[in-house]
């Protein structure tokens, strides 16, 4: 019997959350899946662009459900339906494994499958994810989490990232490998990865001169990068230049400068085959064994096993 996948659709939903898991698991099909879009009573939704979808089951007989998955837009945030989210209530615990996409977080939190567990959203609505649901812990950096058989993901192409980690846990790397190649996607970017750049993570300067002080540590990674280097640039002391970057920027130096080298490092591991002893040097850490340990705690894996995730080789 295969392995049946259902993605929730309703009016206002986002086009790509629910294409970008669905050509991951048609792609896989042919292996396991049978993927159905469904909607309450079946009925047709507009996607928040205007595009009209025709759901293939109507929820209410869709049957053994073994991944559910719930795609986000803004008719998940606004205006749910409350039979849709009385569905959800009494068909999460049914299925064998629940995902969300996007904002399809906020439907599970209101039907109560997220309580207490950890979750993501999109970074653009993790704060108000937090004021409407407090009983969820929302950490808003992840590009999915995985909490048992509940998965949240981040915006929109994370849903992609998600929906191939699935495909890797039940038909094996190779074939998940084969659906991201046709996709022209990387194999999946791991799931602690953070949903976008150490600048954008980061606010910019309002003052000019620190600006330019976060300009010149992007494009000098491996430069004095030091509180006491950096403060020079300014001509601040270190204690004021501390004080001054963290109220402007939202982190301190150090942690953006760690930022900024674990995605120089990212880039170079990604598309070069320097060794992880050249990408360390290069990206402005003292060793591989210190770009190993930011790289544990920061991404959730190494530097090999992150690049074996764009390269399709294993890596320790």
């Amino acid at each position: 019997m295969g392995h049946e996948v259902v993605i929730v659709v309703y009016d206002g939903v986002q086009s790509l959350d629910v294409t970008g898991p669905l050509e991951v698991f048609a792609g896989a099909s042919g292996a396991r899946y049978r993927v159905r879009v469904g909607s309450l009573g079946g009925a047709a939704v507009r996607t928040s662009s205007g595009l009209g979808l025709v759901p293939s089951v109507a929820l209410e007989e869709a049957g053994r459900i073994d991944t559910l998955v719930v795609a986000g837009g803004v008719g998940a945030r606004e205006g749910a339906d409350p039979r849709l989210v009385e569905w959800l209530a009494g068909e999460c615990g049914r299925a064998g494994r629940v995902a969300s996409v996007c904002t399809g977080a906020f439907l599970l939190a209101r039907a109560g499958v997220l309580e207490g567990l950890r979750a993501t959203t999109h970074w653009a609505h993790c704060e108000e994810f937090s004021r409407r649901f407090p009983g969820v812990e929302v950490d808003p950096d992840p590009i999915f989490v995985r909490q048992g058989r509940v998965v949240t993901s981040a915006g929109v192409s994370a849903g992609v990232d998600m929906a191939l980690a699935l495909v890797e846990e039940d038909l094996g790397r190779r074939v998940a490998l084969g659906v991201a190649r046709h996709l022209v996607v990387f194999l999946r970017r791991p799931g602690g990865q953070a949903q976008f750049s150490a600048p954008l993570a980061a606010q910019w300067a309002q003052r000019p001169a620190v600006r330019e002080v976060q300009h010149w540590i992007v494009e000098h990674p491996a430069g004095d990068l030091s509180v006491e280097g950096l403060a020079g640039r300014v001509g601040l002391s270190p204690r004021q230049f501390s004080r001054v970057f963290a109220r402007e920027v939202g982190c301190t130096p150090g942690r953006y400068v760690e930022r900024v080298r674990v995605e120089a490092a990212r880039r170079w591991l990604e598309d070069s085959g320097l060794g992880v002893e050249s990408v360390a040097r290069r990206s402005g850490f003292a060793s591989a064994e210190v770009m190993r340990r930011v790289f544990v705690r920061t991404l959730g894996c190494s530097p090999a096993g992150y690049r074996s995730r764009f390269h399709g080789v294993e890596g320790g």
